[in-house]
């Protein structure tokens, strides 16, 4: 009996420490992917898609702090910038009632317009960039959305990249300056003229800043790249991806401060498409590959620590592969397989853009709500999936929810 008791505490302790034991898809709320947004729009756009298509809003989700309110960013729109889909963001209500069989309701209540200070519409067309002054560009690719403590929208950009601040209206208040480094010398309206030899620094082409965190206390932004920078070895000779090292941007929204760090990834054809905050220095990233269905085969969410990783603002250029010693990136754990048998996501229904993470209010039951989106690419036969995870408190023992107003 001593024996049999040894070995149950001593697989709880395991089970603990791995921090992924508890973690259940608890259920998955849809709407058709012809759904109509609440933008008024009409007509279609440029490529033939209504004007009015709720798609692509899994690209980026934050949760509001009042009740089962989330915002969520639509991205560039259909064809890959070839639409001059109009961006916007939206509010939706997701509730997730756990009773029996789990319920996960959808309900659209809010769309609202990106349009720059002027009041000028942002759109999805890669034309739509002044080439002599791109701060003024009107193309945007709206992919990782964060709502501040006084209810403003933070939002990245893919194309610039940029970081972006509006109002609750999507009235751009402000862009928070990058540094140089992140930035294409010649951007322009094709990608291929973007790659090198056009270009030798910046991010690569639709491989921008496309996951954003917020801090608890909501005074610093994390922008996590994509993928690597063209000057830290992201392509070959031939401008295939061969890079590792992907860059993590914090900004302090007060003092303007910033920090960088380094995220490698698992595999070189792998992607970052979200960062999600777990306290001021822990957080959750969502790596993927870009594979659909039965082909999908990289599907995982990492908890990465900050605490001991270098600073590597003044690194000119990162290496491909292999960092230097004098080089510590974060601290990187697996702690969620979206394509464990379990869950039962993997086959011919895999999404291939999983791309979204909040967490929601606590479950009655004390557990975690984590929600993650996927990305149907505004494609009408392709439903919008929102999925909800219930994750032990003791999986995430350092949480620090996020701070709201009238809220601790």
């Amino acid at each position: 009996m001593r024996g049999f008791c040894f070995l149950a505490m001593l697989t709880s302790l395991l089970l603990a420490h791995t921090g992924r034991a508890d973690i259940e898809l608890i259920g998955v709320g849809t709407l058709p992917g012809a759904t109509a947004d609440l933008s008024g729009l009409s007509g279609k756009t440029s490529d033939g898609t209504p004007n009015n298509r709720l798609g692509g809003l899994g690209s980026g989700i934050a949760y509001t702090g009042r009740g089962n309110e989330y915002v969520l960013a639509s991205d560039r729109g259909p064809k890959d910038g070839a639409s001059d889909f109009a961006c916007r963001m939206h509010r939706m209500n997701i509730v997730v009632k756990p009773k029996g069989k789990t319920t996960v309701t959808l309900k659209l209540t809010e769309t609202k317009l990106l349009t720059d200070e002027m009041g000028r519409q942002f759109v999805g067309s890669l034309d739509a960039i002044d080439v002599k002054r791109p701060e003024r560009s009107l193309r945007f690719d709206p992919e990782g959305v964060r709502v501040g403590q006084d209810g403003t929208i933070f939002i990245s950009d893919e194309y610039g990249p940029v970081l972006a601040e509006f109002n609750p209206q999507g009235k751009r208040i402000r862009n928070f300056p990058l540094p140089t480094r992140f930035l294409p010398t010649k951007p322009g309206k094709n990608p291929e003229g973007e790659l090198p030899p056009h270009n030798t620094q910046g991010r690569v082409p639709n491989r921008g800043m496309e996951g954003l965190a917020i801090s608890p206390d909501g005074t610093k932004l994390y922008g996590i790249m994509q993928s690597p920078l063209i000057q830290d070895g992201a392509l070959d000779k031939d401008n295939a991806r061969v890079g590792r090292n992907c860059r993590l941007f914090e900004l302090d929204t007060l003092s303007k401060a910033s920090r960088e760090f380094v995220y490698p990834l698992e595999e070189t054809s792998n992607g970052l498409s979200e960062i999600l905050a777990i306290n001021n220095h822990e957080f959750l990233v969502l790596e993927r590959d870009g594979k659909v269905g039965k082909e999908a085969a990289f599907k995982k969410l990492y908890k990465i620590d900050l605490n001991h990783a270098t600073d590597v603002s003044a690194v000119a250029a990162l290496p491909a592969d292999t960092l230097p010693a004098s080089i510590q990136p974060v601290k990187k754990t697996l702690f969620l397989d979206l394509l464990d048998k379990k869950y039962g996501l993997a086959g011919d229904e895999c999404p291939e853009k999983f791309e979204g993470l909040a967490f929601g209010p606590d479950l009655p039951d004390g557990r975690r709500l984590l929600i993650i989106t996927a990305d149907n690419d505004f494609i009408a036969e392709q439903p919008l999936r929102i999925y909800a995870f219930a994750i032990d408190a003791s999986d995430l023992p350092g949480f620090v929810p996020q701070a709201f107003p009238g809220k601790p």
